[in-house]
């Protein structure tokens, strides 16, 4: 089963179908896994980051709040601390559509071990949302160095505001 090819405005079908407007200097790539609705290159003075939308389908992908501090915990904290201390929420509507904002820096693990692992990296951020589809949740995470991330904090804002439901999400 191959990669999805890249879907730079949005994706999904039924009462799945979600759209959104990239910011133009992001670029689409080729997702790298079929998990993957879609995938940006985020380019950055500092190094680039990486954008990936997420949708498992009906149901699957758990809450929010449970997502929010999955993401926590893939941070480590330079005095050891929990990173779930320094996560920050915001829950926002977009239409008719909750979505939850969220943001955590730190020393990012380097994935999980079903990815494959990688070395801690200091320094990173990411900025997530979870959208309520009208289904299943959409997660969308934005990672990658603290400067790059924080720089596309509103690319990243207006994209969320950018939401809607796509055709056959009636």
């Amino acid at each position: 089963m191959g990669a999805l090819p890249p879907v730079p405005a949005g994706a999904g079908t039924g009462t799945a179908a979600l759209t959104w407007e990239a910011p133009g200097d992001w670029e689409a790539v080729q997702p790298s896994s079929n998990m993957r609705r879609a995938q940006y290159r985020v380019p950055g003075a500092s190094g680039d980051a990486e954008c990936v939308v997420f949708y498992f389908g009906p149901g699957q992908g758990g809450d929010a709040m449970s997502n929010a501090y999955r993401w926590a915990d893939m941070f480590t904290q330079p005095d050891g601390s929990s990173s779930r201390n320094v996560l920050t929420t915001e829950s926002i509507t977009v239409g008719d559509m909750a979505v939850l904002l969220v943001e955590v820096t730190g020393t990012y693990g380097g994935g999980r071990p079903m990815d494959g692992g990688g070395q801690p990296v200091p320094g990173q951020m990411l900025l997530g949302a979870v959208a309520e589809g009208a289904d299943s949740n959409w997660f969308f995470k934005l990672t990658g160095p603290q400067e790059t991330v924080e720089a596309q904090r509103g690319a990243f804002r207006a994209m969320m505001d950018s939401l809607k439901p796509g055709p056959g999400s009636d």
